[in-house]
């Protein structure tokens, strides 16, 4: 892991003792990223929001019998308001990816976010959900489920279609978000452990291989 890359830091202590996770909503304006953070938050769904806005929200939450403190950031869809871009990519511990079903610009923009994720933070190892929104608009779908399980596929992530109108498996995303950083730390706190393991047997190695030439002078 190159640390230069890596410039998120958790908290373990923002509320109560909570692990705290950064996550970061991205998509186009007017596909619903606002609506799904409010529903999950406060189970409200907004009569309107400026897609120009952006703005963070907090919750705790208990996921898998685990208290979770979700910091989330709501950012703009417009792309002449990207300036702070870099920064919120590299503070991100998570993403979720949204387009609307209605949408298929939408959907086109949301296959371009895993690259611009890659060029600052140098590493796809990055945990991601991607969503498809507004369900409850059916009759007036453009993208396919199809299409949305094979963009997952080529992110190597979850997938899931909502409605925020309508409360459909926000939580889900949330959730399982929340799940992909908690499998990625244990993968690297493993990690870490084999090579502590290994770097202990090299040690005790060149100590042995010392021992044994001071023996034989």
């Amino acid at each position: 892991m190159e640390l230069e890359n890596e410039t998120i830091s958790t908290s373990s202590n923002s509320s109560g003792g909570s692990r705290e996770y950064k996550v970061v909503m991205l998509g186009a304006g007017g596909v619903g990223k606002s609506a799904m953070t409010m529903q999950f938050i406060s189970h409200r769904f907004p009569d309107y929001h400026d897609p120009t806005i952006e703005d963070a929200y907090k919750t705790q939450v208990r996921i898998d019998d685990e208290p979770a403190y979700l910091d989330i950031l709501d950012t703009a869809g417009q792309a002449e308001f990207t300036a702070m871009r870099d920064q919120y990519m590299r503070g991100g511990e998570g993403f979720i990816i949204c387009y609307s079903i209605t949408d298929r610009q939408s959907f086109q923009e949301a296959a371009e976010f895993k690259e611009l994720i890659y060029r600052v933070r140098h590493t796809y190892d990055i945990p991601l959900v991607l969503v498809g929104n507004k369900i409850d608009l059916e009759e007036f779908r453009q993208v396919s489920t199809e299409e949305g399980m094979s963009l997952a596929r080529e992110y190597s992530c979850s997938f899931f279609e909502t409605s925020a109108a309508l409360r459909f498996f926000i939580d889900d995303v949330f959730h399982g978000l929340v799940r992909e950083i908690r499998r990625k730390e244990s993968s690297l706190s493993l990690a870490e452990k084999k090579m502590k393991r290994k770097d202990s047997l090299w040690r005790k190695l060149k100590g042995s291989l010392k021992k044994k030439r001071e023996s034989t002078t």
